[in-house]
């Protein structure tokens, strides 16, 4: 971004993102065009609204940029409305059956905080999604709502102990374990290809009983997988770091190097999207189901969450003293409080 900026909209876009500010419509337009630019740099027609619906998954629509113009030829235009906010169509998506079809506007807004991306040759926009009345439909809108409560309640607190302090955020390390198949052994079973879990069969001869798996050496042809899949992650700047076998017979992990909690959840659902699609190049399937069989270890996606405030300090890192320091255990024993008073919420 900083590359196809003016020097002084780049500062007033970090500053939006740092402050959760507005920005105004002459800056989205310049960004728009940048966006543009540097995705044509790299060979893109198509962009779209990259958006986390209450499915599971992601949703995107996919325009090109290509636009007619009255003398019958044709430009290649990105407007900042087109960045700023689109309209798919709500009653198609879940939505708790609050408007009908013939109701059925939604919006997706872009979130600036997260930065746009180029996934197949087409130029992503994370966005909201939201209904024509407000209501979030989908997971990332309700996230930006608890990130601003956060940093509020959290640079409250941390006032008492450094006045120096001007904001708080949540950061994610996202683990996430798989199994891998077979494609043919996959397409044998129906009830793996159309719920991603096994329903009928009997126990196999050897589970995880012998403790053997675990940290084992990781066979050739899911190393292969392994860092093909890494080195995409890579280019889309996921930043895994670690990679092994887990405690189930052909169960595996990844996990990534910890970020901001918004990226680092954009990130997760990219990857397993990028597990999927290198998955087939190497005739293996992704069981990303958290228990796709009975009587061994299902897939956990282990998340290790800290917050840290505007100066670097982690206000769930103890130190080396941590019975004389206050803010740790001020931030401790809220969070265990928190946590037991609305366990129904995790």
């Amino acid at each position: 971004m900083q590359e196809y900026l003016p020097k002084e909209t780049y500062k007033a876009v970090l500053h939006s993102i740092e402050s959760g500010t507005h920005i105004d419509r002459e800056i989205a337009e310049q960004i728009s065009s940048a966006m543009r630019a540097w995705a044509m740099s790299k060979g893109v027609t198509h962009y779209t609204h990259w958006f986390q619906p209450l499915t599971g998954t992601t949703a995107e629509k996919h325009d090109a940029f290509f636009e007619p113009t009255s003398d019958g030829k044709s430009i290649e235009r990105f407007a900042g409305d087109a960045l700023v906010q689109q309209e798919p169509d709500a009653s198609s998506f879940p939505n708790g059956g609050i408007r009908s079809t013939f109701e059925a506007r939604g919006y997706t807004a872009w979130d600036p905080s997260s930065p746009a991306f180029i996934f197949n040759k087409t130029l992503c926009i994370p966005t909201v999604f939201v209904s024509y009345t407000g209501e979030a439909l989908d997971y990332k809108a309700p996230l930006l709502k608890a990130i601003s409560a956060i940093d509020k309640a959290a640079t409250e607190v941390c006032h008492y102990f450094d006045k120096g302090i001007d904001k708080v955020t949540a950061s994610l390390g996202i683990e996430q374990e798989y199994f891998l198949v077979d494609i043919a052994l996959f397409n044998a079973r129906p009830d793996l290809a159309l719920t991603g879990r096994a329903l009928f069969g009997h126990m196999s001869a050897k589970g995880q009983q012998l403790e053997d798996h675990y940290f084992g050496s990781i066979p050739e042809r899911v190393y292969a997988y392994m860092q093909d899949f890494e080195t995409e992650a890579l280019q889309l700047g996921i930043p895994l770091k670690t990679r092994h076998n887990e405690v189930a017979p052909s169960q595996f992990e990844c996990a990534p190097i910890y970020e901001e909690i918004n990226l680092a959840i954009d990130h997760n659902q990219l990857l397993m999207d990028l597990m999927d699609k290198v998955a087939k190049r190497h005739h293996f399937k992704v069981l990303l189901h958290e228990k796709p069989y009975a009587g061994i270890n299902g897939s956990g996606k282990h998340n290790n969450w800290s917050l840290i405030t505007s100066t670097g300090k982690n206000l769930l890192a103890p130190g080396k003293t941590p019975k004389n320091n206050l803010m740790f255990l001020t931030f401790f024993v809220n969070t265990i409080k928190a946590v037991h008073e609305h366990a129904d919420l995790l």
